[in-house]
């Protein structure tokens, strides 16, 4: 953990000495969020020019239609050896591939898109959107408004539905998650529950009652699509169009459960208002940033969510003399984090600070900046 500081903080939300805070979205900590002013606060942002962000945050075209034409060519490639190969190792090795290459792509695509800067057409963003979102069986609407709220009241307990790691860390769910063993209860069956218009009170308190029909539709045609594989996969009596479509999301997503989402977030601190104290941005190879669209900028991203994913090694340029210095590669994530989740499971106050360069404004918890008032009182000098 070179370069890397850590802090202690109290046990104040300690309940019975066996719970650590209610990461519930209605629930305990959900009150003091509002006590404390945390909820839809004003966060500190870092300083920049306002004709250059606007020059950043300029959506365009042709950077996504190119990825995308990458990316389903890599995978009709693969996906055709694994096929034409099946019956022999070759096709094990093709699948291994082919499910990478849909889950951390479908993903990382998934998210930009649903902040509508992917692209500039919005058409082809949201029929996109739609179909990576169907491919990772994640419904749309209720993700996008889920990741909405991830958005505005990022790691406060009790507001943000999609704090990946709770405190403090459990092993067996940190287990399953990598291998998404519980995708089908999660998600598929909260897809059929939503198709009889069934949500449950925390889903409610995020998505608008306007958008309740939409989100019930929407189940309904994932629903379907997701039976229909299953019912070709049951007529033809192989397993290979479920290897195809909905599998990956078990056996392709090792990365990004286990690397990509822990990296964003994972070990730093919550209930603050400074994107610098609750992301982090990682220095990756150009594969990798393809792979997870540049989403390793992650302060940058979460400071200035409507600059598009080709626009995020630019900013990062404009802000960093404000911010932590990048992790350098996966190996450096990995050796941060998971010692940190051991000593939170045993600690869960346990906090990573990592330090700011010189150049860069002290961390501001309670949103804003302001600069630092001189002592009125002060003697003079004549």
């Amino acid at each position: 953990m070179a370069g890397t500081a850590v802090k202690k903080k109290n046990w104040s939300d300690n309940s019975g000495g066996s719970t650590y805070k209610d990461y519930s979205l209605l629930g305990k900590n959900t009150k003091l969020a509002h006590e404390k002013g945390l909820v839809a606060a004003e966060w500190y942002t870092s300083p920049i020019d306002r004709k250059r962000l606007k020059e950043l945050m300029k959506r365009k075209d042709w950077p996504g239609i190119r990825d995308t034409i990458i990316m389903f060519a890599a995978l009709i490639g693969t996906g055709w050896f694994a096929v034409a190969m099946w019956g022999t190792w070759w096709s094990v090795l093709g699948f291994i591939v082919y499910g990478f290459i849909y889950y951390t792509c479908c993903n990382s695509r998934w998210h930009e898109l649903g902040h509508y800067t992917a692209f500039k057409t919005k058409w082809i963003n949201e029929a996109l959107y739609y179909l990576t979102s169907w491919m990772i069986m994640r419904p749309g609407t209720i993700w996008r408004w889920e990741h909405s709220r991830h958005h505005t009241d990022t790691a406060i307990v009790g507001r943000d539905p999609q704090i990946f790691v709770p405190r403090p860390p459990g092993f067996r769910t940190m287990m399953l998650n990598a291998l998404q063993i519980d995708l089908f209860k999660r998600e598929f069956m909260r897809a059929i529950r939503h198709s009889f218009k069934k949500m449950d009170e925390s889903e409610r308190d995020i998505v608008p009652a306007s958008e309740l029909p939409k989100v019930y539709r929407e189940a309904r045609l994932y629903v379907l699509g997701y039976l229909a594989v299953i019912g070709v996969s049951i007529y033809m009596g192989s397993i290979i169009p479920l290897l195809l479509f909905g599998l990956p999301c078990m056996y392709g997503a090792w990365l990004s459960t286990t690397v990509f989402f822990v990296m964003e977030h994972g070990g730093l601190d919550e209930d603050v208002l400074d994107h610098r104290m609750v992301a982090r941005t990682v220095y990756l190879n150009p594969v990798l940033r393809f792979l997870h669209w540049n989403m390793n900028y992650h302060i940058e991203h979460h400071m200035f969510p409507m600059v598009p994913y080709h626009a995020l090694p630019a900013l990062h340029k404009e802000i960093k003399k404000d911010c932590p210095e990048p992790l350098k590669g996966i190996w450096a994530v990995i050796m941060e984090i998971y010692p940190v989740f051991l000593i939170q499971h045993r600690d869960p106050s346990y906090t990573i600070v990592r330090p700011l360069p010189p150049t860069a404004r002290p961390y501001s918890p309670n949103g804003a900046y302001k600069e630092p008032v001189q002592n009125q009182n002060a003697a003079v000098t004549v």
